[in-house]
């Protein structure tokens, strides 16, 4: 292992920590944030429920929508549904190739919209969780300047998370913060490992 100079070390740190306190002194606005969490690698989802775990930590009241999930009962329902301060929908009809009947889809993804759209129009919620919207908005189930409407007129301080793959560019340019998922490896294409409870469900 490389030896390095514990003195060197310090002061790049000290240069660092300098240029990080700078930069968090100039971040004064305070505001709701548009997150999009798209791209084909896994933990979209994951990462939106960890974000909604912290702002309950806080106290925060929270709204999740699935759109598409609804065939198979997961972990994050489980876990998440019954607890204080959180408001829990279910709306998919399962992946596209499963349901194989558009209008169904079509139907499904109106019925979550609009409850998507109560909460986004509601101040009394801090953090709204629209999971696997972008598979929505990607299959035409939904009109996408009207989502985008509905994002841009939120509460002033609600935050809004929308997650899955293909994130129309509108959406990904009226957003604050976008991370893009990519795959390295996966358990199911490399090794034909089936999703696994607590990893996958």
């Amino acid at each position: 292992m490389k030896t390095i100079d514990p003195q060197r070390h310090a002061e790049r740190m000290a240069h660092k920590q300098k240029i990080m306190n700078e930069r968090i002194a100039r971040a004064d606005k305070e505001q709701g944030v548009l997150l999009v969490l798209t791209g084909p690698g896994k933990g979209k989802s994951s990462s939106g429920f960890g974000m909604l775990a912290r702002a309950l930590g806080h106290g925060m009241k929270v709204g999740v929508v699935q759109f598409i999930k609804g065939k198979f009962q997961t972990g994050e329902e489980a876990f998440f549904r019954d607890l204080p301060n959180v408001e829990y929908h279910v709306m998919g009809e399962g992946y596209t190739w499963d349901t194989q009947d558009r209008d169904k889809d079509l139907k499904a993804a109106e019925t979550a919209w609009s409850e998507a759209r109560r909460m986004l129009a509601d101040a009394s919620y801090d953090l709204v969780l629209l999971d696997e919207l972008n598979i929505a908005l990607r299959h035409e189930y939904l009109d996408l300047d009207r989502v985008l409407d509905d994002l841009q007129a939120r509460p002033a301080m609600q935050h809004a998370i929308v997650t899955g793959r293909h994130a129309p560019e509108a959406l990904i340019e009226l957003a604050d913060t976008v991370t893009e998922m990519k795959v390295v490896k996966h358990a199911f294409k490399e090794q034909g490992i089936k999703a696994q409870r607590g990893v996958e469900l």
